[in-house]
Order: structure tokens, then C-alpha cells, then sequence
């Protein structure tokens, strides 16, 4: 099973803060590229091998490029890395289509863009759309630094310039990010949004957990996994619904893995459990969630589960595969 992939061209390639680039994505073809909607990402085939997942943040009225934004990470798996060292001006790529599992709520009557880093990739984007379209939106932007922030030029010259605030970690007094006065200020009905580091992203959302703000009105979207460990642990079986096929994962091994080894495969791309790429839907057994993708809600109904990295309670687990 392969997944449609699009042929690219990197036109230019920006530094845009120290370690942190931009790579506009323009088609080989010189065709429109197909459309997308703020928060959507696409998974980008490196030419090391390896596959990452990068939001858009160009404005989503464009259709002659996507626009992406890399923060080298030395800690990391290696992507970011790869892009860093590998990819120039003119290198040819192969990318996914569009998704989006970070969408705006088209009927919010406030928007609350709240970005951490790199995490402003997909925010940015949503702040161009919501600029666009005449709705009611705040952008808070905190970084390190003044000097560590990326696109502040762009922001500067934007539209909506005057709804975005920055905030930098050096910078305490007037900067200092203030999230419960932020949070105390936002309109009724409010919609939040908030990507970034993980630190960052879990103070925003269990504080506003904490004041009573409910999930349906919290949006987010994590670019790693943290560390979760099996609380069921040991091996299972997999049974295929199609064929009837039935599969042991061991301890040391994914689903993904024990699948791929007898024939049977599933997309993937981040491998952490954060893009929902392989989301498989469970006819019957208990998952043992231990991704960053569902909600609380999808993982309470173990209907489906993230074969990359989640496992099982039950002894076994029927995939409608």
C-alpha cells in the first residue's frame, strides 16, 4: 500500500532564526499545487530516507507553493538534522498531499492562537486564514529570544500584525507571557489553539483545563511523543478481519513491525504516535493507548488505536485490515 506522493522542487531556502529554516516547495511541474486549510501538515521523504511531518505556514490562499520551517534539533531522531545538512536550493523531494488533524472551528466567534517556538508554523498559518476570512483572533508568540524568533519580518508586515503579540523568556516586564490573564481576557465562546515544545504546550492546556475551559474549545497538536510506558506490557496477538490471519507481537516489537513481517502493511510516518497517519480501527480487544493523537474521548471508546506505538490489554486485538 502506497501513499500518493507529489513530486517537488525547493525554490529557495531562507535562515530565518539561528537553526531554525524555511524551504519554499514549489511543483516540478509547474502545476497548482493542491489546496489546503491552516494546521494542515505534510510528510516530506528525505533524502536519507527518511520520512517527517512539517506544517504548512504559507498563506493557505496560495496555491503555487507550500512554504515549511525546520528548527535543527541535535536531540532529535535525525530529521530535522537531514534537512538541515541535505536539503538546497533546487533539491527534488517527494511529498504527501495536505492533511489536517489541527483545523480551525470555522463557527468560533474568538480565536486564541497561542504559539511556543517552531510551534508557530501552523499558528502563523491560521492567523493568515482568520486575517483573510475577517474573523476575530489573538496571536501570542513566545520564544527564547528576540533574537531566536522566526518570521518576525513577516509578521511585521502582515495585515494582522496589530493582533499579534510576542513574548521572549530574556525579555521579563511588559513581554513576560501572562497565560491567565490571557486566558481571564478571552471572549465567551473562545477557541484555543496551541502548538509548540511540550512543556510549553502541557502548561497551556492543563491551566486551562484547570479554569474550567472544555476540550471541545481546546485545539492542539504535539510535534513529539513523551516517553509513555505500557502499563499492560508482555505479548498479544493481532488477528487480520479480512483474512482471519492471527499475528504475535512480542514485547520488543511495534504492531506496525509484526505486521510488516508477515506481509501485511500500514502507512506510517511520524512512528511516535503524534500524526495519526496509521489510525486503525479495532473490531474487538482493549488497546493500550499510548499515543499523543486521540483525545480522551476516542481512547475511552478502543475503537481504533495507533499501531505504531500503542499495544494491548486484552490478549487480542481484531483489526479491520
Amino acid at each position: 500500500m502506497n501513499q500518493p506522493v507529489l513530486n517537488v522542487v525547493v525554490a529557495r531556502r531562507r535562515d530565518e532564526a539561528p537553526g531554525i529554516a524555511s524551504f519554499e516547495l514549489t511543483s516540478e511541474n509547474g502545476q497548482p499545487l493542491p489546496a489546503f486549510d491552516a494546521g494542515s501538515h505534510v510528510d516530506v521523504h528525505l533524502p536519507n530516507g527518511l520520512v517527517r511531518q512539517y506544517s504548512l505556514c504559507n498563506d493557505p490562499r496560495e496555491t503555487h507553493r507550500y512554504l515549511i520551517a525546520v528548527l535543527r534539533d541535535e536531540a532529535g531522531r535525525g530529521g530535522s538534522k537531514a534537512v538541515h545538512e541535505l536539503v538546497r536550493e533546487g533539491e527534488r523531494l517527494q511529498i504527501s498531499a495536505p492533511r489536517n488533524h489541527f483545523a480551525l472551528a470555522q463557527q468560533a466567534p474568538h480565536h486564541l492562537l497561542l504559539a511556543g517556538g517552531i510551534g508557530v508554523t501552523p499558528i502563523l498559518c491560521m492567523a493568515e486564514q482568520l486575517a483573510s476570512s475577517g474573523a476575530s483572533f489573538d496571536m501570542h508568540y513566545c520564544t527564547r529570544s528576540k533574537e531566536r524568533t522566526a518570521f518576525v519580518e513577516r509578521i511585521a508586515q502582515a495585515g494582522f500584525a496589530q493582533s499579534v503579540q510576542f513574548h521572549h523568556d530574556d525579555h521579563p516586564g511588559g513581554s513576560t507571557f501572562d497565560l491567565e490573564q490571557v486566558l481571564n481576557g478571552a471572549p465567551a465562546g473562545t477557541h484555543l489553539y496551541v502548538c509548540g515544545p511540550r512543556g510549553f504546550m502541557d502548561f497551556v492546556l492543563d491551566t486551562a483545563r484547570a479554569k474550567g475551559w472544555p476540550g471541545d474549545r481546546l485545539h492542539y497538536e504535539f510535534f513529539g511523543a513523551p516517553a509513555i510506558q505500557s502499563t499492560a506490557g508482555g505479548s498479544f496477538q493481532v488477528r487480520i478481519a479480512s483474512s482471519g490471519a492471527t499475528i504475535d507481537v512480542p514485547p520488543e516489537c511495534t504492531v506496525v513491525q509484526a505486521l510488516a513481517a508477515n506481509g501485511v502493511e500500514v502507512i506510517t510516518s511520524c512512528e511516535q504516535g503524534v500524526c495519526g497517519t496509521c489510525l486503525t480501527r479495532v473490531l474487538s480487544g482493549e488497546p493500550d493507548h499510548l499515543d499523543s493523537y486521540l483525545t480522551d474521548e476516542e481512547r475511552a471508546a478502543n475503537d481504533q488505536f495507533l499501531p505504531c506505538c500503542s499495544r494491548a490489554k486484552s490478549p487480542l486485538l481484531v483489526l479491520d485490515l
